[in-house]
C-alpha cells in the first residue's frame, strides 16, 4: 500500500489501522556450503561503501537493499531487534511462517494436530529436509534449539516470553533444560506439551527466535557461530556467503531449502549503512533497490513518488526509564517527564506525520477479544486515554507539580541524566526535542548517540539513564508488548518490576477464558501507565523508499520486508 504524505497525515493520523545497532570491520568469504552434500566446519549507522556492493547479474538475480545498520546478532536465539529479524527470516525457516496476507502457514512442518485440550501440540517435519550443508534436518534439531532458547546460559531476550507456556520451564531456566517438554519420538515428529492453552501458540510457532539451529556449529564455533559465513548453517531459502561487518552481509540462494525452486534472488545483498544520507545517496545513484532508512528531511520532497511508501506496523516507540537508578526509582519522577513531552509536536512536527502521537501504551491494530475489535478502541471506552494529547499545558504543569512532590521543585537537586539514542531516522531530533522539553521542568540532559548495535546492548545491560526504545509487535496480541514490562522479562531493559502488573500478566496468560485474558491485560497496562513503567511516545508507521521494478515483495504489520519471492523487471 503506497501513500503520499498528504494521506499519510488523513488517514494514518486518524489511527485507521486495521491489523496487529559498533564493532571493527572484518571480511569473511564463505565457501559453498550451499552445495548438495557438502559440509562445512562443525542481530535501526556510518556505514558500507555503496561501491562495495555485489555486482548485480544481467538477469537481475541480485538484490541489494539496506534495512538497517551492522545487527548486534543475527543468532536467531539472541536476536531482539526487527533489522536482525529481517535477516533470520530470509535465512532460516520455522515449524510455521507468515504468508503474504499475515496468516500462519505450515513452514518446515507439513502439517501438525492440536490435543482436545489444547495441551499437546504435534507437529509433523516434511520429507528430505536438509541444512544448507546437505546434512539431514530432524525433529532432533528442533529438540536441541527450543532448549536452547530456554537454557539460562543462552541468556535469550524472548526465552521467557516464548517458552513459559511449556511445561518444564521454570526447571529448564532453572538450569535443567531436559525438563522443557519438547521431545522428538522419531525423526519426522516433533511433539510440544503445554501448561496451559495458548490462543496463540502458532504465531509462537511462526516466530523467528524459535527456528532450529546446528547443534554441531554451535557447540564446536561458540557465539562466533553466527558471524562466519562456513559456520552459519541455515535451514531457509538463503545461507550466507559473506560477512563484512560495518559494510554488507551476503546471502546467497540455499539448494537444499525445501521450497528452493521458488526462490527467485540467487543473491541478497544487506547492506550495512548507519547513515541514512548514504544509503538515499546509494538508492539514488541505483546501488540500492530498497533503503529502510529514509532521510527525514527529505520526506516532504518525496510526496507523491510512486517509489516511496508508507504502512502502518503494530508498534509503539517509547522511552525507556532505568527504574535501578535514583531518580528513577519514582514513579513522580518518572511520570513528571512522561508528562513534559507533548506527544502531538513530535508525532506531527519533528515525525512529520509518519508517525501517531500515542495516548496509551498499546496503539492501533491490536486486537481484543471480538472478532475485528480493538484493543485500543476498548481501552479508550473502558478507562480513557491515559494522555491528553490535546491539552499539552495542562499536562506541563502537572509535570511541574509532580516533580516538586518528589522532591525537586523547578529541577533544584535533579542529577544531569543522559538520554542514550542512536542516529537513524527521528531519534537524534526526538532526543534534542526531549533535552529542551525537560530543561523546562529545570533538568540537564546530556544526549549519548552510539551505533545501534551499541545501543542495544547498553539498554539490555542497564547501562543508561533513559533510553529511547520501540517495540514492534510479533504476533497480533497484547501481552506481546504488555507482557515486555514483567519482572524478569529479557527484554524489560529499564528493570521494571510491580507486583501488581506481574499479577495481572500472568493472571492474563494462564486463564483459558479469552474474555478473562483481555480484561487482565487490559488492567495491567492501566498500572504500567499509572506508574510511568514508561514514556509512551508515537504508534509506528514503517516508511522506505523501493524501485518501482522490484516486484513481487511484501512488508508485514510486524516490520518485516520479505524479498524472497521478489523479481526486478
Amino acid at each position: 500500500m503506497k501513500r503520499s504524505i498528504a494521506i499519510l497525515l488523513t488517514t494514518v493520523m486518524t489511527a485507521s489501522i486495521m491489523l496487529s545497532g559498533c564493532g571493527q570491520s572484518g571480511a569473511a568469504s564463505g565457501a559453498a556450503q550451499g552445495a548438495a552434500g557438502e559440509a562445512a566446519a562443525g542481530s535501526d549507522e556510518g556505514g558500507a561503501d555503496a561501491s562495495a556492493k555485489a555486482e548485480t547479474t544481467a538477469d537481475g538475480s541480485t538484490l541489494n537493499v539496506q534495512v538497517g545498520p551492522s545487527p548486534e546478532t543475527i543468532d536467531p536465539a539472541l536476536n531482539s531487534a526487527v533489522d536482525g529479524a529481517n535477516m533470520i527470516l530470509h535465512a532460516f525457516e520455522g515449524l510455521l511462517k507468515f504468508d503474504k496476507d499475515n496468516n500462519v502457514v505450515e513452514g518446515l512442518a507439513e502439517s501438525y494436530e492440536v490435543s482436545d485440550d489444547g495441551l499437546t501440540w504435534t507437529f509433523h517435519l516434511r520429507d528430505g529436509l536438509k541444512w544448507s550443508d546437505g546434512s539431514d534436518l530432524t525433529a532432533d534439531d528442533f529438540v536441541y534449539s527450543w532448549k536452547r532458547v530456554a537454557d539460562p546460559n543462552t541468556a535469550a531476550p524472548y526465552g521467557y516470553d516464548l517458552l513459559n507456556y511449556v511445561k518444564g520451564y521454570e526447571e529448564a531456566e532453572a538450569g535443567n533444560i531436559d525438563a522443557l517438554a519438547v521431545s522428538a519420538p522419531d525423526p519426522q515428529t516433533f511433539v510440544v506439551e503445554l501448561n496451559n492453552p495458548c490462543v496463540y501458540f502458532d504465531k509462537i510457532c511462526a516466530f523467528a527466535v524459535m527456528v532450529p539451529v546446528q547443534q554441531a556449529t554451535i557447540e564446536a564455533n561458540g557465539e562466533a557461530w553466527s558471524t562466519n559465513p562456513e559456520t552459519y548453517i541455515t535451514d531457509g531459502p538463503y545461507y550466507m556467503t559473506e560477512y563484512t561487518d560495518g559494510a554488507q552481509i551476503v546471502f546467497t540462494k540455499n539448494p537444499n531449502y525445501w521450497d528452493a525452486a521458488n526462490i527467485t534472488f540467487d543473491t541478497i545483498v544487506w547492506n550495512l549503512i548507519e547513515d541514512s544520507n548514504a544509503a538515499y545517496s546509494a538508492y539514488q545513484n541505483g546501488d540500492l533497490d530498497m533503503i529502510k532508512d529514509v532521510p527525514t528531511e527529505e520526506i516532504p520532497s518525496l510526496e507523491g513518488n510512486p517509489e516511496f511508501s508508507v504502512e502502518p506496523i503494530m508498534g509503539t516507540y517509547y522511552v525507556t526509564f532505568n527504574t535501578q537508578k535514583e531518580p528513577f526509582t519514582d514513579a513522580k519522577v518518572r511520570e513528571a517527564l512522561s508528562l513534559a513531552i507533548d506527544r502531538d509536536y513530535v508525532a506531527g512536527t519533528i515525525m512529520q506525520g509518519t508517525y501517531s502521537p500515542a495516548t496509551n501504551f498499546v496503539g492501533p491494530g491490536v486486537s481484543d477479544e471480538a472478532e475485528g475489535s480493538s484493543f485500543e478502541d476498548v481501552t479508550r471506552e473502558k478507562y480513557g486515554d491515559h494522555f491528553d494529547i490535546s491539552n499539552y499545558d495542562a499536562d506541563l504543569e502537572k509535570a511541574k507539580e509532580l516533580l516538586a512532590e518528589a522532591g525537586y521543585p523547578n529541577g533544584e537537586g535533579f542529577p544531569e541524566i543522559s538520554y542514550l539514542t542512536n542516529d537513524a531516522g527521528y531519534h537524534k531530533a526526538v532526543a534534542e526535542y526531549l533535552q529542551s522539553a525537560w530543561s523546562e521542568l529545570g533538568i540537564t540532559m546530556t544526549v549519548n548517540i552510539q551505533e545501534w548495535k551499541t545501543v542495544t546492548a547498553d539498554r539490555r545491560a542497564g547501562n543508561f539513564d533513559v533510553a529511547r526504545n520501540g517495540w514492534v509487535y510479533d504476533w497480533d496480541d497484547p501481552s506481546n508488548m504488555i507482557n515486555l514490562l514483567e519482572t524478569g522479562n529479557g527484554n524489560n531493559d529499564g528493570k521494571y518490576s510491580n507486583p501488581d502488573f506481574d499479577k495481572a500478566v500472568d493472571a492474563a496468560r494462564t486463564t483459558t477464558d479469552l474474555k478473562e485474558h483481555y480484561e487482565k491485560l487490559h488492567e495491567a497496562e492501566q498500572v504500567a501507565l499509572n506508574d510511568a513503567a514508561m514514556a509512551p511516545v508515537a504508534y509506528y508507521n514503517d516508511f522506505w523508499l523501493q524501485k518501482s521494478n522490484l516486484k513481487n515483495t511484501w512488508h508485514s504489520p510486524y516490520g518485516y520486508w520479505y524479498f524472497m519471492y521478489g523479481t526486478l523487471e
